[in-house]
């Protein structure tokens, strides 16, 4: 497994910034490669992305969900392997630093090899920073979701 660890500082209010980020459905607004995410239920998200030719189907379930603090996941189907989590840090009233961490299972050599020169990382990077020009120029979040989310629960809680 490779990891991957970036920060960004967003000029947006915390729970802002999070309910913009449970707005699965958006991520190919700011997420390079990521074609569609459709949010099947409260827990479980179909991705499809087209990174260097190379097209991914898989799906994730949401592990653990605290509003304006977290949100872990990891794939439960498909053809990738991966796990991680974004975190929320209040700086202050207007500010919001967002932390992504994923682990991930590169394969094939194209993926391997992109891993080892680190455009990997220089992806989740750019993302969060894309993500960062979509929620300062947005002015309000798309929607949002408050649900309580904890590992083993059939279901959200309040």
């Amino acid at each position: 497994m490779s990891t991957v660890k970036e920060t960004v500082d967003v000029a947006a209010p915390l729970s802002r910034a999070y309910d913009q980020w449970t707005q699965f459905e958006e991520f190919p607004r700011f997420m390079e490669g990521v074609e569609e995410v459709r949010q099947l239920d409260d827990r479980h998200n179909r991705w499809v992305t087209s990174i260097g030719g190379v097209r991914r189907e898989f799906d994730t379930e949401i592990v653990d969900q605290h509003p304006d603090d977290r949100i872990s996941w990891r794939t439960v189907a498909g053809d990738t392997r991966q796990r991680g989590a974004v975190r929320f840090e209040r700086l202050d009233e207007a500010h919001t630093r967002v932390e992504l961490t994923m682990d991930f299972e590169p394969t094939g050599a194209m993926e391997k090899g992109a891993d080892a020169l680190g455009v990997i990382s220089r992806r989740a990077a750019g993302d969060l920073n894309r993500f960062k020009d979509y929620i300062e120029n947005r002015g309000n979040a798309d929607g949002g979701w408050r649900g309580r989310l904890r590992p083993g629960d059939a279901g959200p809680t309040a």
